[in-house]
């Protein structure tokens, strides 16, 4: 069992991250290397920001690869898992960052829409979270990325955040199903944040309007989620089987 008094954020850890070449993974993979994790990158389409986030961590001195995985196709996750066992021991932290977020109203909702969010938002999760849980080493974390939109319900996010809503109750119940193994699994749920996804398709009112949601009035940045993560990463030991809401106090 780790030291859970002397136990820095990440220490020698090392953390799978899925679609570490966006705007949060970004974030979540440059802060847990800060922490002193050692990091596996993975990603979909984008290897040209998933191999320079990787150099920029280890021209820092940090360690780090970019592994390219569908996260729905249980080939490519083992071994995204295999990669990790090799370069560094094996896995102690999985975030589960990878997803994909399409709005329309359910009235004109274009089927193809939800299956595409279906293979990756649930598949991805529920592949990725098996393959943590046959692999994970005493001690580890797994962490999910769901959204504050379950809670707040916005128009034209029900298929989003339908998608969303099943990676909480696997969260719930993966955290019991891994009794006994000093494994904690939680979800982080974000809420309106500046990224790319997020922004995509939005005007300025829309996005100021959403700004202004939260009591701070401001959008959430990665960072600020990354640090939610990181703690689960790390020291967090008794926060288990929780959806942790970052999102500035939007209700």
């Amino acid at each position: 069992m780790v030291d859970q008094q002397n136990a820095n954020p990440a220490g020698d850890r090392v953390a799978v991250v899925t679609g570490g070449s966006g705007g949060i993974g970004q974030a979540i993979c440059r802060r847990l290397a800060d922490d002193g994790c050692a990091v596996v990158i993975n990603y979909a389409g984008r290897p040209a920001e998933a191999e320079g986030l990787a150099k920029t961590i280890t021209d820092r001195g940090g360690r780090a690869i970019a592994v390219r995985a569908d996260v729905a196709d249980e080939n490519d996750v083992a071994a995204l898992f295999e990669a990790a066992e090799s370069a560094f021991g094996g896995v102690d932290v999985v975030i589960n960052t990878a997803g994909i977020m399409l709005l329309s109203p359910l009235a004109e909702l274009d089927l193809a829409v939800l299956d595409r969010m279906h293979r990756i938002n649930i598949r991805g999760t529920f592949v990725v979270g098996r393959e943590a849980a046959r692999r994970v080493r005493s001690g580890g974390a797994i962490i999910n990325l769901s959204t504050s939109i379950v809670k707040i319900a916005l128009p034209t996010y029900g298929a989003y955040a339908a998608s969303k809503g099943a990676v909480d109750a696997l969260t719930l119940i993966l955290a019991k199903e891994l009794r006994g193994r000093d494994i904690t699994v939680n979800a982080v749920a974000p809420g309106p944040t500046a990224t790319p996804l997020f922004l995509d398709g939005k005007d300025q009112e829309s996005i100021d309007r959403l700004a202004r949601m939260a009591p701070l009035e401001r959008l959430g940045v990665p960072a600020d989620i990354a640090e939610v993560v990181a703690f689960l990463a790390g020291p967090a030991r008794w926060v288990n089987g929780q959806i942790l809401y970052a999102n500035g106090g939007v209700i």
